[in-house]
């Protein structure tokens, strides 16, 4: 088994909607920067900013991120 060929796939990710998730992941689990983040993902510092505030938002508003599978929290 090639490891480095499957955590490319999270390190690296094609489609824009898995960036964001994994872009959010470093910052919110990983504790890296919206800079490092940006950098790592390869979209702008803007674009990071943007994402991560709008998932501060949903998040505080109870409300399920936009990558997630169920519409609301409240529907689990």
């Amino acid at each position: 088994m090639d490891g480095d060929t499957y955590a490319s796939y999270f390190l690296q990710p094609e489609a824009l909607a898995h960036r964001r998730y994994e872009a959010l992941r470093a910052v919110c689990v990983d504790e890296l920067s919206l800079r490092d983040a940006a950098q790592l993902f390869d979209v702008s510092y803007g674009t990071v900013r943007n994402w991560f505030s709008e998932f501060c938002r949903t998040q505080d508003a109870g409300q399920a991120p936009p990558f997630s599978p169920h519409p609301n929290v409240d529907d689990l």
